[in-house]
């Protein structure tokens, strides 16, 4: 005990004096846990409110949904349950505003009954929902009567029926708020929206069904007995417990990650832990040499400054969580937008104790690598100056090897999934090791091919790059790190705002009217040449369902276990059109395209290559289908490619002509409007006319989305923040920990007749390369991996905008130049022996 007592009292009394050299290595920890911590914390809190608020997002103990209304024979289903029952009837539509004279397309819902049982809808006055079904009132959004200056009181018209505004919607029920500005909510009482004349045929509208149960327990159980009876008509079951999973894998993503973002914190940190540690020791050298000549052990002396790294690191584990309990509660302000509640903060101390318990740990292998070094320092290193080892360490090589393993079991306690953890644990691993490789590379070709014959100051500036004690491998490594993961987010955010922005460029039409029928035809086309607006697209849309395909019917193919086509395919209503030739924008794969059928021939239809695979069907398959009614034999005569990034109308299932012209259809026009002025006019005379047709404003729609994008880029920056600042803070440690080494390089060179001016241009180039290799290093990682992902997982035309990548190159190397001429500014200020003096 006593000679604990004895290395405890060393390691304290001889951090005293280094302290001011310790900072930056605390500086890392602290960042690295702050970040892990207010992120773990969050994530912890989102997950633990999901089971408090799971009931109040569905607003019953069980819930119906789908495209279709209940059957008879699912009706029967339901009325065994013992329950307070609500409808919910929605549908996307115009409105019109007689007050400013303008039209809006809204979300309607129209709702039978007490919904929602768990929850409130939120409005102004505060009692507006309870009432609002039993006459012809409306609850409108809180955006949309700001946007046209509606006050309570004000009217609104859907369809031919004028509804009283009685209440001002300040949150739809579960809705998120970035997503309901592309329609805001208009609730109306189910028993009104006959009276709109809004249902037409080929109308899209989602039933719902909320149940209220006497008992909720048997909810599960009657879920698992009658699921697949209602899956089969396209109808969906989701109870309470249903709806915490859904939302537990909803935010699976996100929680990816945030805990990406603190690993890359946290290993960055630990990068500058290592760092710090290895030029802490080589400085500690004389002082752990004298110890030993004092009759101190190797280990007893490796054990003094374990203990002082361990205690300083404990410090700043410590200081990180708090930190990082302060920051988590500002998260749910970064991401309000995308949450469908509010998440409540509170201490999450499994956050902190995880955070603290796992900064240490990693911090601490992360040093002891560099702090194995002391056990062959020898008393006469005293004497010697010489600091090369001699072969390598197999205590070393197992740290190592326990570094990746505990960077796995650090991924495999964020993700619980052992194959996510390995797939990342490689990744970080390789691209390590390619960093790594790439600075002794830039290393090795410097030294090879050194230019002897350029000026004595970019000599020496050159040279310190692989000069003993030289940090271009942890910097090309750190710095490398951080400036990919900000060049990558700056590269796709770019790719995908500009696959936005291409969506409207051009002749890219920018007006979907849907829901017109057949008689309305004629009169909006003069409507349309009114305002001068070409008609890009006119497509006939007939609704039909799959009875059986390949000599089985839908029932025999549900029933079979071993079939692999996809129960969506199978189950959608599918809405086709007919036409006799192919879009630009639509790639025949096989077969051949038949535009016009001959009365009596086979039927040949073409499908998209997606939707044929999911049902499993390839050319000459039969396929029968329920036209509304009517039973229709076709065969797949061509399989095509459809890019939807277009914006036009697109069809998974193409008739050819002379087979569907007399079943009933509505019709879908595309249009392009020059302006927002002239769309507006457009939309609001077409409303004006046809109530029941609504118009599409794309234009506004991409523009929602471009905010929707820009908060998303927000949060992304953020997050990646917390990476980038602890990248900014190794590379501060690294180079104001190798001061002292640089310092009596620079006092030489002044001894010996060196000017100030010399002195700062070498610096100015050693820290120039330095930020460039490292900003270089960077961007061309970023680069190959923003390829990877704008090609393979986003689907996007890979293009450079090359400006942000150059202003990230400078910032990189002007902040690296800054701090290394501060590291400088004393020596060119004061005396050699002053600074000498003061450094020792």
């Amino acid at each position: 005990m006593s000679q604990l007592s004895f290395l405890v009292r060393t390691a304290f009394r001889d951090s005293r004096k280094n302290i001011r050299k310790l900072v930056m290595f605390m500086s890392s920890i602290i960042l690295g846990i702050a970040a892990l911590v207010a992120i773990n914390s969050f994530n912890n809190n989102l997950v633990s409110d999901i089971d408090d608020q799971a009931a109040g997002l569905l607003g019953a103990d069980l819930a119906i949904t789908g495209n279709r209304p209940l059957t008879k024979d699912l009706q029967l289903a339901t009325d065994s349950l013992n329950s307070k029952r609500a409808e919910e009837m929605e549908m996307f539509s115009m409105s019109y505003i007689s007050k400013t004279d303008a039209s809006q397309f809204v979300m309607v819902k129209a709702i039978e009954g007490d919904f929602p049982f768990y929850g409130k809808i939120l409005t102004e006055p505060e009692d507006a929902y309870l009432n609002y079904q039993e006459k012809d009132h409306a609850l409108v959004d809180h955006g949309l009567m700001l946007e046209h200056k509606l006050e309570v009181g004000d009217s609104i018209k859907l369809g031919t029926k004028h509804f009283y505004i009685s209440g001002r919607l300040k949150s739809a029920f579960g809705s998120i708020a970035a997503t309901s500005s592309f329609a805001p909510a208009v609730y109306i009482g189910k028993q009104y929206l006959a009276e709109t004349n809004l249902i037409q045929p080929g109308s899209m509208i989602n039933y719902a069904y909320y149940f209220k149960l006497d008992d909720p327990s048997i909810a599960d159980t009657w879920e698992e007995d009658n699921n697949d009876k209602f899956r089969n008509e396209s109808l969906r079951i989701e109870t309470i417990e249903e709806r915490k999973e859904n939302l537990d894998e909803a935010f699976s993503s996100l929680n990816n990650f945030l805990n990406l973002i603190a690993l890359v914190s946290l290993l960055l940190g630990c990068i500058g832990v290592a760092s710090s540690i290895l030029i802490y020791v080589k400085q500690k050298v004389p002082s752990i040499a004298v110890f030993r000549c004092l009759g101190m052990t190797s280990k007893q002396a490796m054990a003094v400054y374990i203990i002082q790294i361990f205690g300083l690191g404990l410090l700043s584990v410590i200081i990180g969580a708090a930190l990082g309990s302060i920051i988590q509660v500002y998260l749910p302000v970064i991401f309000k937008d995308f949450l469908p509640y509010e998440v409540v903060m509170s201490v999450s101390w499994k956050a902190i104790i995880e955070g603290i318990v796992a900064g240490l740990a990693m911090a601490m292998l992360f040093a002891l690598a560099p702090l194995l070094g002391i056990r062959k320092i020898s008393p006469l290193r005293t004497l010697r100056t010489d600091m090369a080892d001699k072969g390598s360490d197999p205590l070393k090589i197992l740290v190592y090897i326990l570094i990746v393993l505990g960077v796995f079991l650090f991924l495999y306690q964020l993700t619980n999934e052992v194959s996510s953890a390995a797939v990342m644990s490689i990744g970080l691993l390789v691209s390590f090791l390619l960093l790594y490789g790439f600075s002794i590379l830039m290393m090795w070709a410097i030294k090879k091919f050194f230019p002897r014959g350029w000026n004595f100051v970019f000599r020496q500036g050159l040279s310190n790059l692989y000069r003993p004690d030289n940090q271009t491998k942890t910097l090309l490594v750190s710095m490398g790190l951080g400036t990919a993961v900000l060049t990558t987010l700056f590269i796709i955010q770019g790719l995908i705002l500009k696959n936005v922005d291409s969506m409207d460029a051009g002749n890219q039409p920018n007006m979907v009217l849907y829901g017109i029928e057949k008689k309305q035809e004629n009169e909006l086309k003069k409507i349309t040449e009114e305002f001068d607006l070409p008609v890009i697209q006119q497509a006939p849309i007939v609704t039909m369902r799959v009875a059986g395909w390949k000599g089985k019917s839908k029932e025999e193919w549900l029933a079979d276990t071993t079939r692999t086509a996809r129960r969506w395919a199978i189950n959608r209503e599918a809405r086709v059109s007919y036409r006799d030739y192919l879009e630009d924008d639509e790639e025949l794969l096989r077969g051949n395209f038949t535009g016009e059928v001959v009365p009596g021939d086979s039927i040949l239809i073409s499908l998209d290559e997606g939707y044929a695979e999911s049902l499993d069907v390839d050319l000459g398959d039969e396929i029968t289908w329920n036209v509304q009614g009517t039973m229709m034999t076709t065969y797949v005569g061509s399989i095509r490619d459809i890019e939807f990034r277009s914006m036009r109308t697109r069809f998974f299932i193409l008739f050819p002509n002379g087979v569907l012209e007399k079943a009933p259809q509505f019709l879908v026009f595309v249009t392009k409007s020059p302006n927002t002025e002239t769309t507006a006019a457009y939309r609001s005379k077409v409303v004006k006319t046809f109530p029941n047709i609504s118009v599409v404003d794309l234009g506004m729609i991409l523009s929602t989305l471009n905010g929707i994008l820009s908060k998303v880029s927000y949060i992304v920056k953020f997050m990646a923040g917390f990476s980038i600042l602890t990248g900014l803070i190794v590379l501060i440690s690294s180079l104001l920990l190798s001061k002292f080494q640089r310092v009596k390089e620079s006092v030489l060179l002044r001894t010996i007749g060196a000017s100030k001016n010399q002195i700062l241009k070498i610096n100015a180039t050693e820290y120039g390369l330095l930020g460039s290799l490292a900003a270089l290093t960077g961007i061309s990682i970023s680069l190959v991996a923003s390829y990877f992902l704008a090609t393979r997982q986003f689907e996007l035309d890979f293009s450079i905008e090359w400006w942000p990548l150059i202003a990230v190159f400078l910032f990189i190397t002007g902040m690296t130049i800054f701090i290394g001429l501060l590291n400088s500014r004393d020596v060119v200020n004061k005396s050699p022996l002053e600074v000498l003096r003061r450094e020792a």
